[in-house]
């Protein structure tokens, strides 16, 4: 009976043995080199590397930005498709950085608050760099110069030349723009806010105000297409314009100044600068800081 029970013994030690090879390799046939998968490619649901063993910090980033499509020529909306020297530009900068832009439109009050809150990552809407902006959010470096200018009637033109002529008429605006800031601080108009600009104007050619008063290049692009007005005196305010940065994304802020660099070397700026513009003042060729562009309010 010992020796018997010795015999067993040692033929389920071969057994176990037998079985544990046998795993073993099953193990090394589904692998092949030991990762999850036979040719090398990760497991289902690993988000670290894509089939072809790149990471997807290779692969283009989405961006999510808002603009405000009342603002022509820096963006408009035209057969529910976004154009406008601004659009164009973030665009190319996206090219340069690797990043895909998704746009979403809003007004243009709604666009800080958009940023700060996650909702969107950049805002264009010829944005003036302001330092009580920069409390909410950051700048890039300036893309354009701008100022204020005053728009009438063709028969208000002889007798219109500053704010100082408006005195006791009624202006119109765009709500939470700069242009709101002058016209106050001026005294004695009267001001009406619109959320679009396009009211504003509507406002001027319906006799509802006396003069429009907002960005000298969006009063310039109206004035082309509409005979009975024109701009008067000189412009209020220098301004510049800069693409808006949730605070918490300085990569992102950084990728846009490279971007933005890039194209003015490659002759991108100002191709998009001359299609928009013509031969007109507001081109910044160098690097203009938000420190050194910024308003006071």
């Amino acid at each position: 009976m010992k020796v018997a029970k010795m015999k067993w013994t040692a033929v389920g030690i071969i057994l176990a043995l037998a079985l544990t090879v046998l795993a073993g390799c099953g193990k090394n046939a589904s692998t092949g080199n030991g990762s999850s998968a036979g040719n090398g490619t990760p497991a289902a649901g690993d988000s670290t590397a894509s089939g072809n063993g790149q990471s997807t910090g290779d692969s283009k980033v989405t961006v999510k930005i808002g603009a405000d499509t009342t603002f022509p020529p820096f963006e408009s909306q035209v057969n529910g498709k976004l154009v406008g020297f601004d659009i164009d530009l973030i665009t190319a900068i996206a090219e340069k950085e690797n990043l895909t832009p998704k746009f979403s439109t809003m007004n243009f009050t709604g666009l800080i608050p958009a940023i700060q809150t996650g909702q969107i990552d950049v805002a264009v809407a010829g944005i003036t760099i302001k330092k009580s902006r920069m409390a909410a959010v950051n700048f890039s470096n300036a893309y354009y110069k701008s100022g204020l200018s005053i728009l009438v009637k063709k028969e208000l033109a002889g007798s219109v030349k500053s704010l100082a002529d408006l005195k006791g008429k009624t202006v119109a605006t765009k709500k939470g723009t700069s242009s709101v800031d002058l016209v106050q601080s001026a005294g004695g108009i009267k001001l009406r806010q619109f959320d679009n600009i396009d009211d504003a104007y509507n406002e001027l050619l319906n006799g509802g105000a006396a003069a429009v008063v907002f960005d000298n290049p969006v009063n310039t692009n109206f004035m082309k297409s509409h005979d009975q007005v024109q701009t008067v005196g000189d412009l209020l305010t220098g301004e510049y314009y800069g693409f808006a940065v949730n605070k918490d994304n300085a990569d992102l802020l950084k990728k846009i100044n490279d971007g933005l660099d890039q194209v003015r070397k490659d002759g991108t700026y100002d191709k998009l600068f001359q299609q928009y513009f013509g031969d007109t003042p507001g081109k910044v060729t160098d690097v203009v800081a938000p420190s050194d562009a910024a308003l006071d309010d």
